[in-house]
């Protein structure tokens, strides 16, 4: 064959067909960055209080108080420390709201079902039940 000779092409699957769906992608993890500052910011907002205050009491950057709020910035402990008492809060309280705020988004959203309590219309098996479907 010379090298202007077209070579039949052979596709090669990504994934073995076997007639089955592939997995769904696993859910992407949030950043801590972006949880502790979605907390900062909230906690900041509900204070009615502006980042130059915040970030004055503080002892940081109006800038940095904002790169921190959006997720942008890897603060160091002494800043978080620091931002926190801005808003009354301990470090402790800070990461426990961030916590709690990671668990609501890294929980995965409820499958719904028939026969479960997605669907009041059938309500789910009381204990030691058991239903059989036709």
């Amino acid at each position: 064959m010379s090298s202007h000779e077209s070579h039949p092409a052979r596709v090669i699957p990504l994934r073995p067909v076997t007639g089955a769906p592939a997995p769904a992608p696993a859910a992407k993890e949030p950043l801590l960055r972006h949880v502790v500052g979605d907390v900062l910011r909230r906690e900041r907002q509900a204070q009615e209080r502006t980042l130059k205050d915040v970030a004055d009491a503080a002892r940081i950057s109006m800038p940095y108080l904002s790169e921190l709020e959006r997720g942008l910035k890897e603060p160091s402990s002494e800043v978080l420390a620091a931002a926190a008492k801005a808003l009354g809060l301990g470090l402790a309280d800070l990461l426990a709201l961030s916590h709690r705020e990671l668990i609501r988004l890294a929980a995965p959203a409820p499958v719904r079902r028939l026969g479960t309590a997605f669907h009041p219309a059938r309500p789910a098996p009381r204990q030691g039940e058991v239903r059989l479907a036709a």
